[in-house]
């Protein structure tokens, strides 16, 4: 069985039942409550960047579960009303207008598309709390009622699981990038009945089933020996744009994000500027133990489309997206939050680029991101940043072309995503 454990501290390669340990900067200690796989998961103190604090969302999960990639702002200053619609008032943190004027994309994009979010437990607010952030900033509803939304069991039944607060704000975050990307397509979450990658990897094959050609997934955890069994049971969907975030503790890989059939996605710190393109990007890291996860699997091959030579086999990552919790993004959640919040970590990466995919329409290649590595000029190079010290260089720090925290860059239009 796979293990997910994450203790603190540095990232370390410890071997333990034969699974690859990963490190998580702060203070983390699981409640008995996610323990168990409860309701509850306590918000731990893990990160700051100048006055911003944040907080991991998911809480250390026991041993075989998975942790979301999740990082709520603790002291974001608020200038509307914590709960509900403000008319004529901006929420803090970046909003639609600001992810596609970054990313150069268009304002109503996704239509005739289907885009599936793959988490655990349940958020029963997680409709509600979508289209309270939809009316915000001007964008359609999307209902049950109208058929545009859908939540489901791991197996596409309506019996949802236990709730889980920690994995809500995973949730309410990953609803909120892809309305803000893709505000016509359609949504499907598919709620895990646990963090294990077993029910993980079944409601990624259900999200297929029901029709979803873009499957975004924000958890990970150690890597084994188990993962290319993974690999042929979950995420190997040809035609299907699976995205998963590689990360929040630096230089170190994780799994899913290692898969060979999946878009592995890293993160930057997203600004405004003054210059033509009106924002810059650099490397996520706060420190040595958390930024944007990169590095060489240790079990999955590498794919033929990727030709780096620093790693034997695949590298992490394929592409990136803002992740800084310093540079977060406006998410609105009140199953165990109160209302607008911001979010960071390379969890608002896999969602924003999976809707990024939904606007470019449906995948031709088999893997799509094969389309990415032959389309690399399409996209945003980031050169600046590391988060560590490695060799060869590129696996941990920003440069001209390839590098693993970023990939190949960020999103400039949709050319790179079209098959």
């Amino acid at each position: 069985m796979r293990s997910f454990l994450r203790p603190t501290g540095r990232r370390a390669a410890i071997s333990l039942a034969g699974a690859v340990v990963l490190g998580v900067s702060g203070a983390a200690v699981a409640t008995s409550a996610n323990a168990a796989g409860g309701a509850a998961a306590a918000a731990t103190t893990t990160g700051h960047s100048g006055t911003t604090t944040w907080s991991r969302a998911c809480d250390t999960p026991a041993p075989g579960l998975a942790a979301c990639h999740a990082l709520r702002v603790t002291n974001a200053p608020e200038h509307i009303r914590a709960l509900g619609v403000t008319p004529n008032a901006t929420p803090s943190g970046f909003g639609p207008a600001d992810l596609r004027s970054a990313y150069n994309l268009p304002a109503n994009g996704g239509a005739g598309q289907t885009v599936a979010i793959v988490d655990a437990y349940n958020d029963p607010n997680a409709e509600a709390d979508m289209n309270i952030y939809r009316a915000q900033y001007g964008l359609p509803a999307c209902t049950s009622a109208s058929g545009c939304f859908k939540q489901v069991n791991q197996k596409g039944g309506s019996k949802l699981p236990k709730g889980n607060t920690g994995w809500a704000g995973e949730i309410s975050l990953d609803l909120d990038m892809v309305s803000a990307i893709a505000p016509n397509a359609h949504i499907i979450l598919v709620e895990a009945t646990t963090a294990s990658m077993t029910n993980l990897g079944t409601a990624v094959n259900t999200a297929v089933s029901l029709g979803a050609k873009f499957v975004s997934n924000s958890y990970g955890g150690g890597e084994s020996s188990a993962d290319t069994g993974y690999d042929s049971s979950y995420f190997n969907h040809p035609g299907v744009a699976i995205t998963v975030s590689s990360g929040d503790s630096g230089y170190g890989v994780e799994y899913p994000a290692a898969s060979k059939y999946v878009t592995s996605v890293g993160g930057t710190a997203l600004k405004k500027d003054g210059s033509t393109r009106g924002w810059s990007e650099s490397v996520w890291s706060t420190s040595a133990s958390e930024g944007a996860g990169s590095g060489c699997s240790a079990y999955d091959a590498k794919p033929s489309w990727q030709t780096d030579t620093g790693c034997a086999k695949r590298t992490v990552a394929d592409v990136s997206a803002v992740a800084d919790p310093a540079t977060g993004v406006a998410v609105y959640q009140t199953y165990g939050a109160s209302g607008w919040a911001v979010y960071g970590g390379t969890s608002v990466a896999a969602p924003l680029i999976a809707a990024v995919y939904a606007d470019a329409g449906t995948p031709v290649a088999s893997i799509p991101a094969a389309n990415l590595y032959s389309h690399a000029s399409a996209l945003n190079d980031v050169t600046t940043g590391a988060t560590a010290s490695c060799t060869p260089a590129y696996l941990c720090a920003a440069k001209a072309g390839y590098d693993g925290p970023t990939g190949l860059g960020t999103p400039n239009g949709l050319a790179a995503f079209t098959g």
